[in-house]
């Protein structure tokens, strides 16, 4: 009960005070918002270029893997290619002597 009485006294106060010192918050509220203003635009700029690194640095870690999986397959058609190789000469030796 304490906690509502002393908000409402706290929103009169404020009120009363709003209307006594407009002037001087509006002169704070001129000072203020260009230096909020900055200071958002900072922090856009840092959170932007944060972003941007991170999309660079998935985008380089699919390509990598890409690029691993590429290898492996170029491995295994080699492989394949080797045991077709080995079966070619196979089957000419086999021809070799079953030619009279």
């Amino acid at each position: 009960m304490s906690l509502l009485i002393s908000g409402i006294v706290s929103v009169i106060l404020g009120v009363i005070g709003f209307s006594l010192w407009w002037s001087d918050f509006m002169i704070i509220m001129k000072g203020g918002v260009p230096i909020l203003l900055i200071l958002a635009g900072i922090l856009a700029v840092y959170v932007g270029l944060d972003a941007m690194e991170d999309r660079m640095r998935e985008e380089r870690h699919k390509q990598e893997e890409k690029l691993e999986k590429t290898r492996e397959e170029i491995e295994r058609v080699k492989a394949q290619a080797e045991q077709y190789r080995e079966e070619i000469e196979k089957l000419k030796e086999q021809a070799k002597k079953n030619t009279p």
